[in-house]
Order: C-alpha cells, then structure tokens, then sequence
C-alpha cells in the first residue's frame, strides 16, 4: 500500500466519513503522492525546486501518473505547487482505487434529507486489515523511543502536518504524541536526502491548507 492510500485510510472514520475538512484532506493527499515519490527515490527537493531523479516508472499507476505530470513540466516547480496541484484530483482516484479492490464501499445517503453525499466504509464492517496495520506501525513509532523506518516515519510527518494526529492517536496524550512526532520528524531515520525531500515536502503540506483556507476565508467575507 502506498502512502496515500494509508493516509486515506487513517483519514476516514469508521462510518466512512473523513476526520477532516477537505483542505487538510486533499492537500495531505497531495502531500502523499509527494512524498511516495521521495520515498521511491524518483524525485528529490533541489534548492527548493522538486527535480525527477529516476523516470523510470515505480509499478503503481497513481504514482507513475504524479511522476509524469513533474517530469512534463515545463520548469522545476517547489514542493507547494505540487502539493496543490496533485491535491485536486488525488482524492477520487485514490478513493476509487480502495473500493475497487475491495478495500472500502461506497454508501450514498442524504444530509438533512436534501444533499446527496458518498460515503466511504469500509466494505467487510470492520476496520480494514491494512488501515490496522498502519496505525499499528505509526503507534508503535510514537510509543517508542528508537529510529523509525522511513515509510512510517513519513506517514508520521504527514498526519503532523494535517492536524490529524489527535485522531490518529485518539486515546493517547496529545502533547505526548506531538513531541514524538516532532522527535521523529527530525530523527536521522532516513538518508540525509531523502530526509531533506521530506522535510520540505511536510512544510509545504502545512504552508498550501493555511493559504488555501485563508482564501477561502477571504472568499467568504468579501
């Protein structure tokens, strides 16, 4: 499983609503396709410009997809473009991955009897085997005090920066939890690189829902 479709699973309640407002949501998704690029060692962060190192596609046609539209670009473009961009369509596609393969089912229903609204459960009634494992992983990562394995160090980093850690770890001290957080974050966990590319790629994560909301915001009240 891939980053995105782990933090999709972690972002959506047992109900199959999302935890989250859709700017933290989609730009963490966004996030995730760029991060599972860094991890897979196609793109790096050069003098805050996302560069292709390797095009050489990774198996996953979500990823390779991301791939292609950075390496069709016409210029290196910074971590934030990418995020925004990729945040836009990430959602369906990655959504529609997880019903497909059985993963999660769509439900549609009403709100208030008049807005039609899908929603996102899973499809066998329980939590989903992979979602478990992931929280396992990221909980195991908090409650410890050693290194953290570059994969769940990076789904760490991204659910930090969507806010999302207090549902995530739902039960556990929150300052607790972000201090670890914030400890693995900047842990030796990974290649000096690859830690950089993720670095700047959590910040841009955080820099793209705080703009995106304060244009909504502004929206909203002119």
């Amino acid at each position: 499983m891939n980053l995105v479709e782990e933090f999709t699973l972690l972002a959506y309640a047992d109900d199959g609503t999302p935890l989250t407002d859709g700017t933290h949501l989609d730009h963490g998704l966004g996030g995730g396709l760029l991060l599972e690029l860094a991890l897979a060692g196609r793109v790096d962060v050069v003098d805050k410009k996302v560069v292709a190192l390797d095009i050489s596609p990774t198996g996953d046609p979500l990823v390779d997809g991301a791939l292609m539209r950075i390496v069709g670009d016409d210029k290196p473009r910074k971590p934030g473009h990418w995020v925004s961009k990729f945040a836009k369509d990430t959602r369906p596609q990655v959504l529609d991955r997880l019903v497909a393969e059985g993963i999660l089912r769509t439900e549609k229903d009403k709100v208030l009897w008049v807005f039609p609204r899908t929603k996102y459960p899973a499809a066998h009634g329980v939590e989903p085997v992979q979602e478990t494992a992931a929280r396992e992983r990221m909980r195991h990562a908090v409650l410890g005090t050693g290194e953290v394995d570059p994969r769940t160090a990076a789904l760490c980093a991204l659910v930090l920066a969507t806010d999302l850690d207090g549902k995530v770890f739902a039960g556990l001290d929150r300052k607790v939890v972000k201090a670890r957080l914030r400890e693995i974050s900047e842990g030796a966990w990974a290649a000096e690189a690859v830690k950089k590319a993720i670095d700047e790629i959590q910040a841009a994560v955080m820099v793209a829902i705080v703009a995106s909301t304060t244009a909504a915001t502004a929206g909203t009240t002119s």
